[in-house]
């Protein structure tokens, strides 16, 4: 797989990102910021997230909310998301809209301060606690997000508070913390802009210089608390939550090598031989033919910084317990690092992991994410290019090893959640 791509530097630091593809016409536009809850103060959690929803409140030409309304009205598809390490923020248009997308990120860029108010402030704080409220407190399970990586990271360290903060933080921010957290981290030279579609390069480029060559570029980033950690926990962590659930649900964590790195890439096809979908190891032992679980999987969080984790994410059928739920999952995990993995369970999981790579990649806005990501987390855009021949790489041999030095009882993280008591006598 081997797609365009043309990068170029604006005076001002702005990375930017072109790779045209004219089977459609259409066109994405994907902006990185490099920051995310990593970047936090620890006295001022969610504010990356909280920003993620400032943005789309106008700046000093573009009133609140009409940054979609200008958007869908071209007949195109926006949003945002936050994560541990960054800030995106993307539209999908067709072809003939691309100025209007590039000046609306530009426009908030250059002069979102301008426009920022204490209501807009109120306004969105009071957005995202309802958000938490909504898909974290009252969701069955839905702490997770902070419980899992509170319990595998320090407390010093950058990954360990939660991605969308605390109501006591995000009550206590002030205007001049926000206005100080935008003059931080979105600024040009911490951004990467990356332009996936039908369009004409040269154009293109000229437009970009003409809407984000103005903005001056930042101050320099403050660095994060060392991110550095040891290749495992030393012993087995473990935290247990009662909730209110019906059926107990296991997510049992391991450290594992940062996102990029050669090991990572044997981690991640471990992943996929134990829970990338159907076919997978856990799925048929648990789910199909022990009927332990009513669902199972395992995924990578894909940092790129300090470590990584790895992660088994399996739910109880009806009438098994927290326990027997963890010993049949453990139990699958130690008889994959006695026994190892099989090639041909080596085939099956770079096959999936191809068709999905392949598929990302074939749309516009999927491309667009994907060199943004290895532009934004490591400067190049075009390691997009080898992926597939790194996965083709991993061998049987190297995903076992992988196990047996990985997910051994020296490197487990048990976050298990169960259904609360129901009767004074179980309390």
């Amino acid at each position: 797989m081997q797609i365009p791509i043309a990068s170029h530097h604006l005076p001002n630091g702005l990375m930017v990102v072109l790779s045209e593809d004219h089977s459609a016409p259409i066109v994405a536009v994907n902006l990185w910021y490099h920051v995310g809850s990593a970047n936090e103060r620890a006295d001022r959690t969610g504010f990356a997230h909280l920003f993620e929803h400032m943005l789309f409140q106008g700046s000093a030409h573009v009133e609140a909310n009409e940054h979609f309304e200008l958007i869908q009205r071209a007949g195109g598809t926006l949003n945002g998301s936050t994560w541990l390490e960054r800030t995106n923020y993307f539209e999908t248009v067709p072809s003939n809209q691309l100025a209007i997308a590039l000046w609306l990120e530009a426009d908030r860029m250059g002069a979102l301060l301008p426009a920022m108010t204490q209501e807009k402030l109120d306004t969105q704080r009071d957005v995202v606690k309802n958000e938490r409220r909504w898909s974290v407190d009252n969701q069955p399970y839905g702490t997770w997000w902070e419980r899992l990586p509170a319990l595998a990271f320090p407390d010093t360290h950058p990954f360990h508070h939660s991605l969308i903060g605390s109501m006591d933080h995000l009550s206590a921010a002030s205007l001049d913390d926000i206005a100080d957290f935008f003059r931080t981290y979105y600024t040009p030279d911490n951004a990467v802009l990356t332009i996936a579609g039908d369009f004409d390069a040269a154009t293109t480029l000229a437009l970009v210089m003409e809407y984000f060559g103005p903005i001056p570029r930042g101050n320099g980033r403050p660095p994060l608390a060392p991110m550095d950690l040891p290749p495992t926990f030393s012993s087995w962590r473990r935290e247990t939550v009662a909730d209110d659930v019906m059926v107990p649900r296991l997510f049992l964590g391991f450290r594992a090598p940062v996102f990029g790195s050669a090991e990572h890439y044997a981690g991640s096809m471990c992943a996929a031989v134990l829970g990338l979908r159907k076919g997978s190891r856990l799925y048929s032992s648990l789910v199909r033919d022990r009927e332990i679980a009513s669902d199972v999987g395992a995924f990578t969080y894909d940092l790129s910084k300090g470590a990584d984790l790895l992660v088994v994410d399996a739910t109880a059928r009806p009438g098994v317990g927290a326990d027997a739920l963890e010993a049949a999952v453990v139990g699958e995990i130690d008889r994959l690092r006695s026994e190892g993995v099989t090639p041909s369970e080596v085939e099956r999981a770079l096959a999936l992991i191809e068709t999905d790579l392949v598929s990302t990649m074939q749309s516009a806005a999927g491309r667009a994410d994907k060199l943004s990501m290895f532009a934004t987390y490591f400067g190049d855009p075009t390691l997009v290019n080898g992926q597939l021949e790194r996965y083709a790489a991993v061998t049987a041999d190297a995903v076992s090893q992988f196990a047996r030095s990985r997910l051994g009882t020296d490197n487990r993280a048990s976050l298990v959640f169960v259904p609360k008591a129901t009767t004074p006598e179980a309390a």
